[in-house]
């Protein structure tokens, strides 16, 4: 008998025993991390909203100490609250709250615009949310210069006082016209700054493009354009097409320097409402090259009797979506409790935490609420409560 003829067999036995050992701790390590790929889809996004007002430093001794301290207790909070990504307002005014070539220091860390804070907000934003697992998107404003009165003064610095021809005025605020090409770079280069410098997971637009019941804001631009094309576009078509070619620009100059970081926009929850704004949701959905996300405002209670959340939904549900692009839906935490909605969100004070069961039973990528600031108020509290306790598991 030959006393070697089982090795064979057992060599196959435990070669068999070693694979699932390791598939079984691969597997242990995405699921303990909570990380996962783009292609796998198994991050949920649970995002939280900074504003430029909950990070204004006017009300502190505007030193590091005291921005690191803000920093760390709005990471604590939403953390412990059962959130894992933060959205942070980095340049809402043409300015900017990191280390700029392009635009000048945003005046809420000093008070005043161009005033150095000696040092670097968004570095420290990535470096302690990172420290805690929280994924960081960079929230910007891409066209807004001022609006009435905020910032009170413009620093010498800022773009428009270099190029008197990439803005236009509407109601009192200033803006970077979307028509003007060197508004177009300004902006591409200050989305390159941040993707280039700084270690954030995204980059964000919000729902601001060109403003509301500005018909005549910008005819000189749309006549001058007329008066030089063969098939003149109507003046609703060539503000989206104004816009598209930002977002087409934005979108190849994040993924140049790396494909980890996703661009989003964060557009009006009313579809009617995104093409008066030359916000071309349809098109940023349904082709490949433009965004990674979408992030609709939903800021409806369940029965508002002019648009109902998951009516509003629905539509976003609908909506021709490339394969590669995520939905995630944007909740208003500061509404929770209010006479908002013709008082409906004061019927029930569970009504986020029902729309986020919603959200997940649709398969749709994630939630952000809007804004941080409902953690600290006593109207929302109530429903702020039911959403940290469904998010942490507490029924």
């Amino acid at each position: 008998m030959n006393k070697y003829r089982f090795l064979p067999f057992l060599l196959t036995y435990i070669l068999l025993i070693l694979s699932i050992v390791s598939v079984g701790n691969k597997t242990a390590t995405v699921s303990n991390n909570n990380v996962a790929t783009k292609d796998e889809q198994e991050y949920y996004i649970k995002g939280v909203w900074v504003s430029y007002i909950t990070l204004d430093m006017q009300n502190t001794d505007k030193s590091k100490e005291a921005f690191e301290d803000k920093i760390n207790t709005i990471v604590n909070t939403t953390k412990k609250s059962g959130f894992n990504t933060l959205v942070f307002q980095v340049r809402p005014f043409c300015d900017a709250l990191y280390d700029s070539n392009i635009f000048p220091w945003s005046h809420i860390l000093t008070s005043n615009q161009g005033e150095n804070p000696n040092y670097d907000p968004l570095a420290i934003i990535c470096d302690i949310c990172h420290k805690s697992n929280i994924k960081v998107h960079a929230w910007i404003n891409p066209y807004r210069v001022s609006t009435e009165k905020t910032p009170k003064a413009l620093s010498n610095s800022n773009p428009i006082n270099k190029n008197k021809a990439i803005y236009f005025e509407h109601n009192d605020s200033l803006y970077l016209d979307p028509s003007n090409k060197d508004a177009q770079k300004l902006i591409i280069s200050g989305v390159e700054e941040i993707v280039k410098n700084y270690d954030v997971d995204g980059i964000q637009f919000d729902d601001y493009f060109y403003p509301d019941n500005s018909d005549d804001a910008d005819d000189k631009q749309y006549q001058a354009y007329v008066n030089n094309a063969n098939k003149p576009l109507s003046k609703q078509e060539w503000r989206k097409n104004n816009v598209n070619n930002l977002i087409k620009e934005v979108y190849k100059t994040v993924h140049k320097y790396s494909d980890n970081v996703i661009f989003g926009i964060s557009p009006q929850g009313n579809i009617k409402n995104n093409d008066e704004l030359g916000a071309d949701v349809k098109k940023w959905c349904s082709k490949k090259g433009y965004i990674d996300y979408i992030c609709p405002q939903l800021y409806f209670s369940l029965d508002n009797p002019t648009l109902s959340f998951e009516v509003s939904l629905n539509e976003w549900l609908k909506l021709d979506k490339h394969k590669e692009l995520s939905m995630y839906i944007g909740l208003a935490g500061y509404k929770g409790g209010t006479d908002e909605d013709k008082g409906t969100w004061q019927d029930n004070n569970d009504i986020l935490k029902t729309e986020i069961q919603i959200c997940e039973e649709n398969k749709t990528d994630g939630i952000m609420l809007y804004s941080y600031e409902s953690f600290n108020s006593e109207e929302n509290k109530n429903e702020i409560k039911n959403v940290v306790q469904y998010l942490n598991g507490v029924k």
